[in-house]
């Protein structure tokens, strides 16, 4: 009976936990970009420059930064929604996310190959790929990650069909 009911668990977990990569992997790239245009600023220019030549210790310490910073901003949106502001919390909530993710993503552009000497993190970062990689084509496989993908393709057609009219 037991087995019945750990085989749908794992599966949901699986899926959202892939669910929750791809996000950030959304996010991930096109934030980081976002946060690089302000990298070319002579003072954001010289940050940068500092984050890169940072030890890898100093480094590690830097990316545990700003989710220590988005934290209180979190607990502004609970309290927010429990004083029945719920589309103001969830505003700040999603806010918060895509923030911390684009810093987040540029200071680990930044700061991976000083992270990369520390043989530990260089184990798990290997480690973390392949098993992001091996969920990620799990996901893809799924009947209805294709039949997403399907409509998705369908409604791209569509659309660009009533913007030639």
């Amino acid at each position: 009976m037991l087995k019945l009911l750990i085989a749908p668990l794992r599966w949901l977990v699986r899926l959202l936990l892939a669910l929750l990569i791809l996000f950030e992997e959304w996010g991930w790239q096109p934030l980081a970009r976002a946060l690089a245009r302000l990298g070319r600023l002579p003072l954001f220019r010289q940050l940068e420059g500092w984050i890169r030549a940072l030890p890898p210790y100093a480094a590690l310490g830097l990316l545990i930064l700003p989710s220590l910073l988005i934290l209180p901003v979190k607990l502004v949106a609970v309290w927010l929604i429990t004083q029945g502001r719920g589309l103001l919390g969830l505003g700040l909530i999603i806010a918060a996310k895509l923030v911390g993710t684009a810093v987040l993503a540029r200071l680990f552009q930044l700061i991976q190959p000083a992270l990369m000497e520390l043989a530990w993190f260089a184990r798990l970062y290997a480690r973390w790929t392949v098993w992001k990689t091996e969920l990620s084509l799990w996901l893809r496989r799924q009947p209805f990650w294709r039949l997403a993908r399907a409509l998705k393709l369908q409604l791209r057609r569509s659309w660009r069909h009533l913007r030639w009219r």
